[in-house]
C-alpha cells in the first residue's frame, strides 16, 4: 500500500484506514511507538505495560524462588 502524508496544521501527517488498524489492534485511543534506522519508519502499538510489569514481576518472583531448577533445566 503506498500513502501520501496529508497536510495537518504546521504539520504532516499519515492517515491508517480503518481495516489497517483493526488488523493490529488499534484504534483512535492506541498510543504508537516510532522509531526509525534512519531510512525506514516504524510505528509499533504501545502494548499494555501494566499487563507487562505484572508479568515481569511474576517472572522475577519465579526465577528467585527457583534458581537452582531453572538453571537445571537451562542446561
Amino acid at each position: 500500500m503506498i500513502k501520501t502524508l496529508t497536510k495537518h496544521g504546521n504539520s504532516l501527517a499519515l492517515v491508517i484506514e480503518k481495516p489497517v488498524l483493526e488488523l493490529i489492534g488499534a484504534d483512535a485511543d492506541t498510543q504508537f511507538d516510532i522509531s526509525t534506522d534512519g531510512q525506514v519508519l516504524i510505528l509499533a502499538p504501545v502494548k499494555d505495560l501494566g499487563r507487562k510489569s505484572v508479568f515481569r514481576a511474576a517472572l522475577d518472583k519465579a526465577n528467585a524462588r527457583y534458581p537452582k531448577a531453572l538453571k537445571k533445566l537451562a542446561e
